[in-house]
Formats: structure tokens, C-alpha cells, sequence
């Protein structure tokens, strides 16, 4: 199989540039621990959106669902649509929740909806999943950039773990958030350059449907099949609903209506990119019908359609979205260890600055430890059989008090730590066990938790300064949030992102047009040369955007002050 070249090494190499400029220019911003691990609550609701549907992207969706698209066909998209329902669910019941909390950290909501030792355990908990969850996503990252590299498994991992963790341990959320979207920038560019050349290297979309007709079936294969449908979803709404950097984003904005627009934004993305990204593995099955390892179609079908310099961006693209993933997690996972570990039982009384730098080596700590960790992953029979491991034990006993704790007031907390801990005994029984299906043993364990954890409300609390502290916790949910809890909007930090991401477009599109020159005359040259004229005219246009708004707001600015000094008069 063919590798990358010099040129894609250069591009490679401009854009770990540019992702740790951005990095390094937002950290003068961070003053505090709010700004550092929530955005100060003042995260833009379109960014926000942005960076919640990269946040669940990785090379998971290029490796994972590229093979069943690969095998099965348009059944894998039928998968990923389910990650449209937590969204949809986040906007009717979670957004407003979320944001009226008034939480730095989701272990923080714990303690006050429960208690003090409900918080610690799913605080150590929770991390020690964060930690396994995201060596799986190091080593499929690692996996990706070996086949594509040629580096070793070793190299590949080490050198994409310390990339991430180095960028997001400068400029906290706002670094996370801000290289989301550039990100998402470089990743659709990318694949909109790819999706007409696997068009037409697989002959058209009526060749495709002649060639592969049970490839257009959405309901193809054995993951179309009802009950793992069903399942899948259900899996799905429970694990991202529950998700921490899920609930961040809900939480980061600037009042409840950002929330839910951002939630509502989320949803359409989901459904709307999907559609592009899998496309290029479906047609891959018609342009190389006996590729050996269906989850290398979206990489294979790269290296055989894209020349040097463009197949160096499509994996710097790639990269991307499971670097969004990883620095998404590093940062609210360092949240929990800094304000709901650290700050909790060792140093109650830290100051901002002490907790601001405690979150940044714990961020550098987390990002050693997955490192190390992912060299490892194989060692349980490679990323699909860890992931799925790790998610019976650990993911779903843990997510549903936490979604159902927000929303109903009766469960206690004996039901919280009984729902965890028989969880992980029930998900361990059931993964040990080969003759039950997938499926059954999900289903089997989310019906059990939310049995156990619907049980500890049937009989109410005899503890009266927990039902005031809860009710109180409730009516503050039900809460509007007032003005003065709104966060002002600073101006000039405002101006300085816009044109961050001006400047981010135009090398975006700087980088497409001049790595595009070596192929020009070939179509996947032009392709790339015309995305980064676009990407031009996107920067000048939001420059021209930025200066208009900052001359309105300083017009606005001194006819304020011109009436204020008429009325002194």
C-alpha cells in the first residue's frame, strides 16, 4: 500500500503549526479555572454545536463505521443517525437543566443532588473510564497514522499523544472549542474533495447502485437487524446523553436559549455530515472490491485517489477529528480531578491561580498516562474488543444517574452507588459470558440500572436537610436564569476569535491551493485549488464582517457616552 510523501509531511507539519498557534494565543486569555475548563460561559452557541459534534468524532467514524460501511453499505449511516436522538433529547430536557446548574464540573451536580460520597465515587470512578476509554481512541488514532505514515505503532501513538495534550493544556476549553472548528473547517474541505473523485473512480452513482445494489439498503446486514438497531440507539442516547464533554457544552454557553440552540445545531450536523464522510468508503467497495481490511477502506481509497500534498491534509483532517475528541476529554476530565479531587480533598482552600495550574499539570498527567496506556490496547484484543469492554463495565452504570438524576427528584443516593456498582457486576458477568448476544447483555444491564435506581425513590428520604438541599436544587432548575447571571460579553476577545478564525481559513485555504499545485492538472488538483479559493473568500468576508461590527459597536460606544454627558448637563 502506498504511503505519504514529503509534501504530505509538510502539510502535516503547517497544520500541527497552526493548531498549536491557536493554542498558544488563547492561553493569554485563560485568567481562571471557570474560563480554562468552561469558557467563563461564554462559548458562541455555533461553536459550541461545532465543537459538540467534533467532540464525537474520531478515526472511529474512518475506521469503525468506514468498515461496516465498507461490508454493509448504508447501514453504518443508519448507526450514526442515532447519535442524532441525544441531541434532540438534550434540547427538550437536558439543555435548560444543564445550564441553570451552575456547575464547574458534572461531579459537581452529584454532590449536591446526592451527596458528598456519590461525588468522590463517580468522580475516581469516572476518570479511571475516561483514562481506558481514551487509550482506545489513542491506539485507533495510532493505527490510523501508522497505516498511513509507515511510522511504527510506538511512534505513531507517542507522537499524536503528546500533539494533543500539549495544545490543550495551554488554552483549556476556549483552545478546545476554537480548534473544533477549525478542524471541522479542514475535515468537510477535505472530504468535499474526495466525495466527486470516489464518484467518479467507482463510475457514478447508477454504476454504484448496479454493482453494489444491497449496499443502498439502509437496513443491510446484520447490524440492520431490529432488536440491534433498538439496542444501539437506546445504547447511544444513554451514553451520550450522560457524556461529560456532552454536558460541558450544554453548560458553557451564555443562557439557557444558547443551550439549546447549540443542542439543536448539534442534531443537524449529525444528520446532515454523516451522509459525507461515509460516502467514500461505500463507493470504496466498488473501486477496490477485495480489500483485505474493510476498516482500512477510508484510508485505502485515500492513498489510491488523492496525490501528495492533498493526501497529506485529508489525514491531517482525520487526525483532526479524533485530536477534537481527545482534547475535548483531556479538558473536562482534568476539571473533575482539579475541582472535584484536588480541590475537594486536598486543598479546599486553593486560589484561582493554584487551581488554574493544578488543571493544567493534571491535563499533562492525564495526557502521559492515556499515552502510555494506548501501547497497550492490544493486549485486550485490539480497539473493538476494549471499547466494548470497557463500556459494559463502566459507561452505562455510570451515565444513568447521572441523566436521571437531574430529572427526577425521589431517587436517593444509595440508589445512585447500588446502580454503579451493580452495574459493573452485572457487565462483567454478561461480557464473560459468550453465548448471550451484544444486544441482549445491553439491554439486560440498562434495564437492571434503571431498575435499581427508579427502586431508591419509591420510599422518600427520612433525611430532611437532604430533601430541602434537593428541593432547593430543583427549583433552582426551574429557574430562569436572571440577567446578572449572564455573562458580559467581552468585545475585544469577541473581535480576536473572529479573526482568529479569519486567519485560520486563510492559511486553511493558503495550504489547499499551494499543495494543490503539484497535481493541478489533474482533477483532485483542481478540486483542492477551488476549496481554497473559497476558503479565501470565507476569510475576507468574516474580516470584512469583523471590522464592520467593531466600528458599529465603537459608534455605539460614543453616542452612549455623548448621551450620558448631555444628561450630566
Amino acid at each position: 500500500m502506498q504511503t505519504l510523501q514529503t509534501l504530505d509531511y509538510w502539510a502535516i507539519a503547517i497544520y500541527m503549526g497552526l493548531m498549536a498557534g491557536i493554542g498558544l494565543f488563547l492561553g493569554k486569555f485563560v485568567k481562571n479555572i471557570g474560563d480554562y475548563f468552561k469558557g467563563g460561559n461564554a462559548i458562541p452557541w455555533v461553536s459550541g454545536a461545532i465543537s459538540n459534534f467534533m467532540t464525537k468524532f474520531s478515526t472511529f467514524m474512518f475506521v469503525a463505521y468506514a468498515g461496516i460501511a465498507y461490508q454493509h453499505g448504508m447501514v453504518a449511516l443508519t448507526l450514526i443517525w442515532s447519535t442524532v436522538l441525544p441531541a434532540l433529547v438534550g434540547v427538550a430536557i437536558y439543555a435548560k437543566r444543564w445550564r441553570r446548574a451552575g456547575i464547574l464540573t458534572p461531579m459537581e451536580f452529584l454532590e449536591t443532588r446526592f451527596n458528598a460520597p456519590v461525588r468522590q465515587v463517580f468522580a475516581w470512578a469516572g476518570v479511571f473510564f475516561k483514562i481506558l476509554d481514551n487509550m482506545v481512541r489513542l491506539y485507533a488514532l495510532g493505527l490510523f497514522v501508522k497505516t498511513a505514515a509507515g511510522l511504527s505503532l510506538e511512534q505513531a501513538i507517542l507522537g499524536c499523544g503528546i500533539i494533543v495534550a500539549l495544545y490543550t493544556i495551554a488554552g483549556g476549553l476556549w483552545a478546545v472549542v476554537v480548534t473544533d472548528v477549525v478542524q471541522f473547517i479542514i475535515l468537510m474541505v477535505a472530504t468535499l474533495i474526495l466525495v466527486p473523485l470516489t464518484m467518479q473512480a467507482a463510475g457514478g452513482l447508477p454504476k454504484m447502485i448496479e454493482t453494489i445494489p444491497q449496499h443502498f439498503d439502509p437496513f443491510n446486514g446484520p447490524k440492520g437487524a431490529p432488536l440491534y438497531l433498538s439496542v444501539y440507539y437506546l445504547m447511544i442516547l444513554v451514553k451520550y446523553s450522560g457524556n461529560w464533554t456532552f454536558i460541558q457544552r450544554f453548560y458553557s454557553v451564555r443562557d439557557e436559549r444558547a443551550s439549546q440552540k447549540q443542542g439543536l445545531l448539534t442534531a443537524i450536523f449529525f444528520f446532515l455530515f454523516p451522509t459525507v464522510f461515509l460516502f467514500p468508503s461505500l463507493a470504496a467497495r466498488a473501486i477496490i472490491p477485495d480489500l483485505e481490511n474493510p476498516e482500512m477502506a477510508y484510508v485505502s481509497v485515500c492513498l489510491k485517489l488523492l496525490p501528495e500534498g492533498i493526501m497529506g491534509l485529508m489525514v491531517a483532517a482525520m487526525f483532526a477529528a479524533t485530536m477534537s475528541v481527545l482534547s475535548g476529554e483531556y479538558n473536562v476530565t482534568a476539571g473533575v480531578l482539579t475541582r472535584d479531587i484536588y480541590q475537594r480533598l486536598f486543598n479546599p482552600n486553593a486560589t484561582d491561580k493554584e487551581t488554574l495550574w493544578v488543571g493544567r499539570m493534571m491535563t499533562l498527567l492525564l495526557g502521559g498516562i492515556i499515552t502510555i496506556g494506548a501501547l497497550f490496547v492490544g493486549g485486550f484484543g485490539g480497539a473493538f474488543e476494549a471499547n466494548k469492554l470497557f463500556t459494559g463495565l463502566f459507561a452505562i452504570p455510570m451515565t444513568l444517574p447521572l441523566i436521571l438524576g437531574i430529572v427526577l427528584k425521589r431517587p436517593q443516593p444509595w440508589g445512585a452507588l447500588a446502580t454503579v456498582l451493580t452495574g459493573m457486576l452485572i457487565g462483567l458477568l454478561l461480557n464473560a459470558t459468550p453465548s448471550i448476544s451484544w444486544e441482549l447483555a445491553t439491554l439486560i444491564e440498562i434495564v437492571a440500572c434503571v431498575a435499581i435506581f427508579l427502586l431508591s425513590g419509591l420510599i422518600e428520604s427520612k433525611d430532611s436537610a437532604y430533601r430541602q438541599r434537593v428541593d432547593a436544587f430543583f427549583r433552582k432548575l426551574a429557574t430562569p436564569l436572571t440577567e446578572a447571571e449572564k455573562p458580559k460579553e467581552n468585545p475585544v476577545f469577541m473581535r480576536s476569535m473572529n479573526r482568529l478564525y479569519a486567519v485560520a481559513l486563510a492559511v486553511t485555504g493558503g495550504l489547499f491551493m499551494v499543495m494543490s499545485i503539484p497535481s493541478i492538472g489533474d482533477t483532485s488538483g483542481k478540486f483542492a485549488f477551488g476549496a481554497g479559493v473559497i476558503c479565501l473568500i470565507l476569510c475576507a468576508v468574516m474580516w470584512y464582517w469583523t471590522r464592520e461590527a467593531t466600528i458599529l459597536n465603537a459608534r455605539r460606544d460614543d453616542l452612549v457616552m455623548t448621551e450620558d454627558a448631555d444628561k450630566r448637563l
